[in-house]
């Protein structure tokens, strides 16, 4: 069996990580501009109507697996989206690894690509 003990006088140093910050404002390592992630680009796009599809690997009835939903992005993060039907006002949380394609209506707002 092993016991730890540590000694009455003992201290964890906690030493804080050294984060340089440039000129820019900006602290080195961090992107100059938004990068083109799924959910970045979802939430340029939040209120634009769509078509969103999702596949499951694991589906509780055979042949079905897969959702579509007709709605718009209220909000988007790393690991999920958050849909409204369009139809019916209900609103999805659908984990990112689920996420298939989307197809929307009109033109997508997207990162300036000149930089």
């Amino acid at each position: 069996m092993v016991q730890y003990y540590w000694p009455p006088n003992y201290q964890q140093q906690m030493i804080p990580p050294q984060v340089t910050i440039p000129s820019t404002g900006r602290p080195s390592g961090f992107p100059l501009r938004e990068e083109s992630y799924i959910e970045n680009i979802l939430r340029l796009n939040r209120g634009k109507p769509g078509n969103f599809h999702f596949s499951f690997e694991h589906a509780v009835e055979a042949g079905k697996n897969t959702i579509n939903v007709r709605g718009v992005v209220e909000a988007a993060g790393r690991d999920h989206v958050i849909l409204r039907d369009l139809r019916t006002n209900h609103r999805y949380l659908f984990p990112m690894i689920y996420f298939d394609y989307a197809e929307f209506d009109e033109e997508l707002a997207y990162f300036n690509q000149s930089q």
